[in-house]
């Protein structure tokens, strides 16, 4: 495929060491003067002290040797008294400081190394990511040590908390995102900071967060434990917005990670019929996600200023348990410090499909800037269905009683036809009337996600999943393949995604069996 014109989303970063004085201050001295030598002290990574070895300093392109002389036990006290008190996860830090001081031990439990690593807050570090992190949809993100995941957690916390005004609390294991001490460092702007004692505590940590503060936005770093993965689907499944790291590279290493697999729903093996498995052209025993996804977001950090989003978790997984290759959209900040897309995902051209039919389908009367929180008033529509509707599209809406506490009103086309005193004064009021043919879940719940804006549904979704999995299965083997029955809105958008590929399809069958066939032209 050609590669797409790279398209322009964000803007420059600015870059802030702070504190770093105050690392310098806690160094042995001979190790500090070297240090305040060198022009780039602002790049500064990390200094490791071992026991018995010259100190080294270690900066993006190149590692200085800091003094001639080996580290002494002397010195390495030098440090340790200076310094927080190390837990047991043997990390320390600089009271209000992101600096973070890690410990090698002997087998008697004596400090013999450091590792002191600067930490810094970078503010517009999300600009590559935030309408990624407006989006309200759980994000996990994966990289090697030292890419800038924790970086990422301090300003989508602030962000969150400041701009959006939402109620963050971060889950701060070693004090890395909000630093050491009491007092949290301002990087994470509004946001509250929860302590762990010991790390395996933080399941039990993240849990107490939900039942004792309320958050609408929890950040946690490092899910490295069945117990905090089972505690994130936990978190997840009672509507909380969850912003994580885990351990792993990338998805593939977390899908066949046993402990972590679940936080993009699980993998399991399924014995299909022999009449499914002739449908699918595969054998009868095949691999099928367990669970939906902990996560709906996932986040591969590739580089510093380069990273692949997977934008549905959910259908990426499917796809690659039937062998296709995933293709993530991959983001990029360019020399300017803009960001560029250098390649789109699948899922963002389905999503364009997917919509425009959709405001074809949902009439809507009027439009207003959606509201903080939307009270809806139902004329003629299934109050029981709108509440289910509202609960598991987790959106900040409710049902009023009253046309005059409102801010939306949903109403059949029946109703609307007939021209109603009661809709033509919430028109006058300028409240926007949603309109749908027929009082089924599928089309309130598709009326709420036009409301705020939401993509598509999970019907739709799973539509055009058929459609991949079809065109995937007549390429390898040259035969006609059938879909199941759906809609004639949902064979419209099928009819439309087969033709990108440039395979021809027809309806065939009888309502309400009536499918998809697809073929080569």
């Amino acid at each position: 495929m050609a590669m797409p014109e790279q398209s322009t989303l964000g803007f420059k970063q600015l870059r802030v060491t702070d504190n770093l004085e105050q690392l310098m201050d806690v160094l042995p001295p001979q190790v500090r003067k070297r240090l305040e030598e060198q022009a780039d002290v602002e790049d500064l990574l990390e200094i490791v002290m071992d026991l018995g070895r010259e100190p080294e300093a270690r900066f993006p392109l190149r590692v200085l040797q800091l003094s001639d002389i080996a580290i002494k036990a002397e010195d390495i006290q030098y440090v340790v008294q200076r310094v927080g008190q190390f837990g047991k996860d043997n990390r320390a830090g600089i009271e209000r400081t992101l600096h973070r001081i890690s410990a090698i031990r002997n087998r008697q439990g004596n400090i013999v190394g450091l590792t002191c690593r600067i930490g810094r807050a970078v503010y517009g570090t999300i600009d590559i990511i935030r309408d990624v992190v407006e989006g309200g949809r759980s994000i996990l993100m994966l990289g090697r040590p030292g890419v800038g995941k924790t970086t990422k957690l301090r300003e989508v916390a602030r962000i969150l908390s400041d701009e959006f005004k939402k109620r963050v609390v971060i889950v701060d294991t070693s004090n890395e995102i909000a630093g050491d001490g009491d007092i949290p460092h301002p990087a994470i702007g509004h946001a509250r900071r929860m302590q762990v004692a010991t790390p395996e505590q933080q399941h039990a940590v993240m849990i107490e967060a939900v039942e004792n503060h309320m958050p609408e936005v929890i950040v946690i770093d490092e899910i490295g434990t069945e117990q905090e993965a089972f505690a994130s689907r936990t978190i997840a499944e009672r509507g909380v917005m969850l912003v994580a790291t885990a351990h792993g590279n990338s998805l593939d290493n977390l899908l066949v990670n046993p402990t972590l697999s679940d936080l993009v729903g699980g993998i399991q093996t399924v014995t299909l019929s022999d009449e499914e498995a002739k449908r699918r052209g595969t054998q009868k025993s095949v691999l099928e996600r367990k669970a939906p996804p902990t996560f709906d977001v996932l986040i591969e950090i590739m580089e510093m200023d380069k990273l692949a989003i997977h934008h549905d978790v959910a259908s990426i997984v499917d796809k690659m348990l039937r062998g296709a290759p995933p293709r993530p959209e991959i983001r990029v900040r360019n020399p300017e410090g803009e960001v560029e897309v250098v390649q789109p995902s699948d899922f963002i051209e389905r999503q364009e499909v997917s919509t425009s039919k959709f405001e074809h389908e949902h009439e809507i009367v009027d439009s207003n800037p959606i509201p903080a929180i939307v009270k809806v008033f139902p004329y003629g529509v299934s109050r029981n269905r709108l509440e289910r509707a509202i609960k598991e599209l987790r959106v900040p809406g409710y049902i009023t009683k009253e046309l005059q506490d409102s801010n939306a009103v949903i109403t059949l086309k029946t109703h609307e036809r007939k021209d109603i005193g009661l809709l033509q004064e919430a028109k006058r009021r300028g409240v926007p009337v949603y309109v749908i043919k027929s009082n089924t879940y599928a089309q309130i719940a598709g009326a709420m996600r036009n409301i705020f804006h939401l993509g598509p549904s999970n019907e739709e979704e799973e539509a055009l999943r058929d459609v991949e999995d079809a065109v995937q299965l007549l390429m390898e083997t040259g035969e006609v393949q059938e879909l199941p029955p759906q809609s004639s809105f949902l064979r419209r958008i099928q009819h439309q995604l087969v033709e990108r590929y440039d395979l021809a399809s027809e309806s065939v069958g009888t309502e309400p069996y009536r499918r998809l066939r697809i073929f080569k032209p």
